[in-house]
């Protein structure tokens, strides 16, 4: 095993699967390689779960269940917080391992840790919060009351991209509402998810956390872990994070049994620049929107619509700011941007920025994968973009900002909002009334005004069209965890 990992870490990296608080490999003995996208060299071998494996943690969440629900706000609140506490304290040692399997840049990595263990925080204090309602009918003849009921065990898929932070998001208002949980973590990315799990396990020593609360089931087939579960009348949630085309084939398989599901799915986010804007925060807000994680995140820029007026500076500018970043492993001191995923990803986006360029478009930087070990490629923008080609429609999932130009506000609202997803957008003015005019016509759950980042663990994130539905964060993520029973009495 090659690893830049701290031996502390990797000595100390889970490869099996937890079933019922206890880890254990595969039933049938299975496992698959989880590489360091950086160097294509294998970390670790782990589990790989099957349909029995599946079938087992879903038993051990249903009958953990009862009890689970049955606990205090307030003791589900201070165990949330004290787990808050596990991931702060190990934050330097979790970021390592979250750029060793996801190849981000380190400082990215630690971003990632606390922008986790904030969402463990926030529904720690959300645990007591849960509301409901008392009243008089309206005719007079009884009394109303709401109150909300914990739904029921949850399968909760998380994406490869933020291995900690998606997996957060998901356990911490699931636990909080007083759900118990079979995960599946990523196939590319399951270690984090592990390791984490069993810090908590250790230093915790499962203090008020009934066995079998959490359970994490990895496996090289999703289907293979997912098809099971969602027949199973015990379970009675589903929340997923990634593609469309795995969301839509998830929500049919949900549909049988009508299931409680939360979808977070693709995006094509637009990046929307004035005539006004204030071009160095614009170009400061592009890097950061675009570059994240090399461009693998579901709320990358993918589009960016320049006003005609300015587009020529800023194509300049964000040119200067793409070739200042650092390529390189995401352990160098140094590194800005990291790699993709793995050379499937290298190959699609060397696909689409091919048929960009010989459809029109031209290169100003980057354009090509970088020639070095792992699954690299140039941060690179176009400009003179036709809008109809794949790099401009898709999602493009790697570090690429192809450029379109508009003439007016309303050719910027249609070509913003000219494709099937809606997670989030930005726009960069300085005009407060068009700030709020773009809030109120750009078809997405989020909206950047002047900023490159939206997320934050006390808001609801979430899309619309085909980007998903529900949300996660804020007290509406709770929400998804609870459903209200009315009591006419």
């Amino acid at each position: 095993m090659t690893t830049p990992l701290p031996p502390s870490v990797a000595a100390h990296v889970p490869t099996g699967m937890l079933v019922g608080g206890e880890w254990r490999p595969a039933r049938g003995g299975a496992t698959f390689p989880v590489a360091d996208p950086a160097t294509g060299e294998t970390l670790f071998d782990v589990a790989d779960g099957d349909e029995q494996d599946a079938l087992d943690a879903l038993t051990a969440a249903h009958e953990a269940f009862p009890a689970w629900r049955a606990t205090a706000p307030r003791v589900r609140s201070e165990l949330l917080r004290a787990v808050f506490e596990v991931i702060t304290a190990h934050s330097e040692d979790i970021a390592a391992l979250v750029t060793a399997e996801g190849g981000k840049p380190l400082a990215e990595s630690r971003a990632e840790v606390a922008y986790a263990a904030d969402y463990v925080r926030w529904y720690a204090e959300e645990a007591v919060r849960a509301e409901g309602l008392a009243r008089r009918a309206p005719a007079g003849t009884h009394h109303q009351l709401v109150l909300r009921r914990a739904v029921g065990p949850a399968l909760l898929i998380a994406p490869w991209n933020f291995p900690i932070a998606m997996i957060a998001r998901k356990v911490a208002p699931a636990l909080a509402a007083g759900c118990t949980a079979v995960v599946k973590p990523a196939r590319l990315t399951p270690l984090t998810t592990a390791y984490v799990v069993e810090l908590i396990r250790t230093e915790l020593d499962g203090r008020d956390l009934p066995t079998g609360v959490v359970n994490v089931v990895p496996t090289s087939s999703a289907r293979r872990v997912s098809e099971p579960l969602l027949a199973d009348p015990r379970l009675r949630k589903l929340s997923f994070t990634g593609s469309t085309e795995v969301g839509r084939t998830l929500l049919a398989a949900a549909a049988p049994r009508v299931l409680r599901t939360s979808m977070e799915l693709g995006g094509n986010a637009p990046f929307v620049v004035f005539e006004d804007a204030d071009l160095d925060a614009a170009v400061e807000g592009a890097v950061q929107a675009k570059m994240r994680n090399s461009g693998q995140t579901c709320v990358a820029a993918n589009r960016f619509l320049v006003h005609g007026s300015v587009a020529r500076e800023f194509a300049d500018r964000l040119t200067e700011a793409f070739e200042r970043l650092v390529v390189g492993h995401g352990a160098a001191p140094d590194t800005t941007v990291g790699p993709l995923i793995e050379q499937a990803a290298v190959d699609r986006v060397e696909e689409v920025v091919t048929e960009a360029v010989d459809g029109g478009a031209v290169l100003r930087t980057g354009g090509e994968p970088v020639r070095r070990p792992g699954y690299f490629y140039a941060p690179t923008v176009l400009t003179s973009v036709d809008p109809a080609l794949r790099v401009v429609t898709e999602e493009i999932f790697g570090p690429v900002a192809p450029i379109v130009t508009f003439d007016d506000e309303e050719e910027a609202v249609r070509l913003a909002n000219d494709t099937p997803f809606g997670l989030v957008a930005y726009a960069f003015t300085r005009d407060v009334g068009r700030a709020m005019r773009m809030a109120e016509q750009l078809d997405a759950g989020m909206v950047g005004i002047n900023r490159g980042l939206v997320s934050d663990a006390s808001a609801p994130f979430g899309g619309v069209k085909q980007s998903g539905l529900g949300r996660e964060g804020g007290a509406a993520g709770m929400e998804e965890y609870l459903e209200p029973v009315y009591v006419a009495l």
